[in-house]
């Protein structure tokens, strides 16, 4: 499924509150570049006065630490044990009481944590894990979604395609006593849920699990009784299920305009089934929602290379708040103190803090030994297409003049660069610092921008995007900010796919990184996860072949002369390994320079610190081979 993959304005200025990453020049590393800790899931206690967070970071495997920070004394403590991951932080509405998803025991459980002294203890001991959970609004009952115990194990014995036993229920639990049941009936695919008021829950399922496509509806269940009670049907896609703090209202994202996910910001009252899009009047792209006060919505929005905050009240129109940093992840407190991830091209990430007065400051200081390292800023420009649409990019530029370019491409295809530091522009990052001109694209079928722009490649992957590219390629050579004659592409997931397009197309680069891509659509529709995404940009392989072979790489691939390398997870099934190997198979036998490196046990975004730093290496090597002037 191609829309989850995510493998991101000229920002020069050092902020007074964040000490800027260039001291001294110091050549960037694989290991280096790599060593950033991403910030996510920001929680407000409700009180206001402590704030759980969770980190992750290659330097742990990708494994996420879950820590609390109390914002009078800044004093913070980490909470998970060494080589385990914890999440979903989630604090008892009433009490101070942290709930959160563990694996320190095991199989991944719910935990509560009760005082600052004191140690986790187990809520749950579901044979085969949590999946999520929710606090009642009373706090004294916790919904969960698991599967059965009685269930056939996923690890052991044959595995049936589409067994009922395997898909989770829903749980509610009695958190003093633990005495735990069973809601509704066998038989639904529960995507989401949350509690609406004390005695009911919304919930986002399908009562035809075994159809791969979105098949969604909204359901209301008392849990008195434990019937699901259909209530909505929400176009679909959609998610990120929320009840208003008085469960007078609900809202979901979804799509008005049949797009390929979730981007608009729906709200209908409870007991309505007419939803009615709030955020239509910013045009901006909806990523996450917090809604504390009945009456005031506080939304993440993407607007190109930058994710602002919007606080919209009933009745009123959206006011964005200022803040100098693109923000990737945030909270609200009930006293309106903003908690964001701030972060961009030349700044990591970290927490900040702003005051309903406007004042702001750092609260965290994760990132260690970035001080002697040069991050190079980026220029943000528009060029226009051929057809009448803009394309918006950024260039990384190094100190050097006529420096060889690196043109990478995001994955989705329906997600986009931003201003922040994260796997993909860390690789830009390193290729800047080795002295490579890097271009960044949002081609259309990017979000960030309009519903037109986003659904623009549908059933054209590699016609208008591979346009887009090369126009916004062709005005930077234009300007003279690269050598010609030293052009290399590369991309992970859609993004790899582009670059395995790109090389059957033309023969203006001479090196090629495909890394968790796509070369045959239509054996990697029958093959991958999930394939509804999918199916809204081509329909399906057996009704509608030429769209499948239109848009695969394999289809023109005799044409490819490119050095290409190609990267690939073992276990990935997004994009299934096969891809990358068909991809070889087909370099080879036309005679194609070309190299395979796959990871045992890897997924489709590799986790492990030692993994990603080979990549990285690799990556700058097969790039130097081909790219760099040789004496």
């Amino acid at each position: 499924m191609h829309t989850r993959r995510s493998l991101t304005l000229l920002v020069a200025t050092a902020f007074a509150f964040v000490a800027p990453l260039c001291r001294a020049a110091q050549p960037l590393t694989a290991a280096q570049a790599l060593s950033f800790v991403r910030i996510a899931d920001l929680r407000f206690s409700p009180d206001g006065a402590q704030l759980a967070y969770v980190i992750a970071s290659y330097q742990w495997d990708g494994l996420p630490r879950l820590r609390i920070t109390t914002l009078d004394s800044g004093e913070t403590r980490e909470l998970t044990p060494p080589q385990k991951g914890e999440s979903s932080p989630q604090w008892s509405p009433l009490a101070a009481t942290l709930a959160f998803l563990s694996n320190r025991g095991g199989s991944r459980q719910i935990y509560a944590l009760s005082g600052s002294g004191a140690e986790p203890i187990a809520l749950t001991a579901s044979k085969f894990g949590v999946e999520k959970f929710h606090w009642s609004p009373d706090g004294r009952r916790i919904a969960y979604l698991a599967r059965q115990d009685t269930g056939p194990d996923p690890n052991e014995g044959a595995q049936v395609a589409d067994l009922e036993a395997n898909l989770p229920r829903l749980w509610v639990m009695d958190v003093n006593s633990r005495q735990t049941r069973s809601l509704g009936s066998a038989g639904l695919r529960i995507a989401d849920f949350q509690w609406q008021d004390t005695m009911h829950l919304l919930v986002a399922a399908s009562d035809r699990p075994r159809v791969e496509e979105f098949t969604d509806n909204l359901y209301r269940v008392s849990t008195s009784d434990g019937v699901f009670k259909l209530m909505a049907s929400p176009p679909r896609p959609f998610d990120s299920l929320l009840a208003s703090p008085d469960g007078k209202q609900f809202a979901v994202r979804s799509t008005t305009a049949g797009g390929p996910i979730p981007r608009d910001l729906l709200v209908a009252a409870s007991g309505e089934s007419a939803l009615h899009d709030i955020s239509a009047p910013t045009g901006l792209a909806v990523a996450d929602i917090r809604w504390r006060d009945p009456g005031v919505i506080w939304f993440l929005a993407r607007d190109g290379f930058y994710n602002r905050i919007l606080r919209m009240t009933a009745g009123k129109a959206a006011s964005r708040i200022e803040l100098p940093l693109s923000v990737a992840a945030f909270d609200v407190s009930g006293s309106g103190v903003l908690a964001f991830v701030g972060e961009d091209f030349t700044h990591l990430p970290e927490i900040f803090l702003r005051r309903p007065d406007g004042e702001i400051h750092q609260l965290s200081h994760l990132q260690q030994g970035w001080d002697e390292v040069i991050l190079r800023p980026a220029r943000i420009f528009r060029t226009p297409g051929p057809d009448g649409f803009v394309t918006e990019a950024a260039l990384l530029k190094p100190a050097v003049a006529k420096p060889p370019l690196v043109m990478l491409v995001h994955g989705g295809p329906a997600t986009n660069y931003i201003a922040g530091y994260g796997w993909e522009t860390a690789w830009a990052q390193l290729l800047a610092a080795h002295g490579y001109a890097v271009l960044m694209a949002n081609p259309r079928g990017s979000n960030g921008y309009s519903e037109e722009f986003l659904k623009a490649n549908r059933g054209d992957w590699g016609g208008g995007d591979y346009r887009d590219l090369m126009s916004v390629l062709g005005a930077v050579l234009e300007r003279g900010e690269a050598d010609p004659e030293r052009l290399g592409i590369g991309g992970w997931s859609y993004g790899g796919e582009m670059a395995a397009w790109a090389i059957t197309q033309t023969s203006r680069f001479k090196a090629a990184v495909f890394g968790g891509g796509v070369f045959n659509q239509q054996s990697e529709f029958e093959t991958e996860d999930e394939p509804a995404a999918d199916e809204w940009y081509f329909g399906t392989p057996w009704e509608h072949p030429e769209v499948f072979a239109r848009n695969s790489p394999a289809t023109y691939i005799r044409a490819a002369r490119t050095p290409t390398l190609i990267l690939a997870g073992e276990n990935d099934t997004v994009n299934p390994v096969g891809q990358a190997r068909g991809l070889y198979r087909a370099l080879k036998h036309f005679g194609v320079e070309t190299e395979l490196v796959t990871y045992p046990g890897e997924g489709h975004s590799p986790r492990r610190r030692t993994n990603n730093i080979d990549m990285f290496e690799r990556i700058l090597d097969w790039y130097d081979r081909h790219l760099q002037r040789r004496n």
